[in-house]
């Protein structure tokens, strides 16, 4: 039997509208989510991975705003809604927060108050969406902080974020996310400011908790080693769009997009000869008011093919179980 489709976005576009001009930070992004599954969302830092979080959360800082697509959510009561349609300060969406969607951020210091302690701000999250009393809700806090690994639960609850690790308090924005039984997860850049060790303990953490609640997982990385280890589908994103999306396992062994090529050569091997320079992309991400035309990865690509991929943006192409944008594949016009 087929996975369930619990989100599907197509066409996605986020702009900012600043007096120096518009910024694209995403531009035309297309990709599904399913249930039990997780899908990697990777590509260097400016490509607009953590804007598109944002949008299907209806959460865009000013002055950017979601001016095009779909965002289709199929809710628990079986209604498919676009989420893009919905005012982000309704009451509509603050439902779809947390109950059917949450989000991991990237960094718990900005994301957690310091003057109150961690037990109650899951509390108010459990409040909040939940109508517990408030005695309810700090049992339910306290089983949270357990369920996510937290040492000593009943101690730690009455604890400031300052008073944790970096694992601990990313351990705690886990549980907080996952205090109202959402079906989605959007992990962005979760392990980021961790060492290596904790983490993967946090990966194991959301592999386990996935197992066991059938969490659908959207994990937003620059790392390639994290999204072979961590993930089922992926979609690799370059200046606002998927230049090439699908299950992991194929992309790795037969990577079709040259950006895709480019990071996957970058890795670290234990083959590599000891103190060989590892191979880098050409050129750096462009200023956001300044893309250039046509494919927007022309000025680094090694495989460019003339004039085509200078003025003209390559449509998506299906390539098996794979969508790639490069007119290596077809679709010139």
């Amino acid at each position: 039997m087929a996975d369930k489709t619990l989100l599907s976005v197509r066409g996605l576009q986020t702009h900012f509208f600043t007096p120096e001009g518009t910024i694209r930070a995403v531009d035309g992004f297309d990709f599904d989510v399913l249930e039990g599954r997780t899908l990697g969302v990777v590509g260097e830092s400016g490509c607009g991975k953590s804007v598109a979080a944002r949008s299907v959360l209806g959460i865009v800082e000013k002055p950017g705003r979601v001016v095009a697509g779909e965002i289709l959510l199929h809710t628990q009561g079986g209604d498919v809604v676009d989420l893009a349609k919905l005012a982000p300060d309704s009451a509509a969406y603050r439902a779809i927060r947390g109950p059917e969607i949450a989000l991991v951020f990237q960094e718990p210091m900005a994301s957690f108050s310091q003057y109150y302690t961690i037990g109650n701000q899951i509390m108010e999250s459990v409040r909040l969406h939940m109508g517990l009393d408030k005695s309810a809700a700090r049992v339910r806090a306290i089983e949270l902080l357990d369920m996510v690994g937290v040492p000593q639960p009943s101690r730690r609850v009455d604890e400031y974020p300052f008073q944790l690790s970096g694992g601990l308090r990313q351990r705690v924005m886990i549980a907080m996310a996952l205090s109202c039984d959402p079906r989605i997860l959007i992990a962005d850049e979760p392990t980021t400011a961790l060492d290596v060790t904790t983490q993967a303990q946090i990966l194991d953490l959301l592999r386990e908790l996935q197992a066991k609640r059938g969490l659908a997982i959207i994990l937003i990385t620059h790392d390639m080693g994290v999204i072979a280890e961590m993930s089922n589908d992926v979609a690799v994103m370059y200046l606002g769009r998927a230049v090439e999306s699908g299950p992991v396992a194929e992309l790795f062994s037969d990577p079709q997009h040259p950006y895709t090529r480019a990071l996957l050569r970058s890795i670290p091997t234990v083959m590599a000869k000891p103190r060989t320079r590892l191979p880098t992309i050409a050129g750096s991400i462009p200023q956001p008011s300044a893309w250039p035309s046509g494919c927007t990865y022309n000025p680094r690509c090694s495989e460019v093919m003339g004039e085509v991929c200078r003025t003209t943006q390559p449509p998506a192409v299906t390539k098996g179980t794979r969508q790639v944008r490069c007119f290596l594949h077809g679709g010139t016009p």
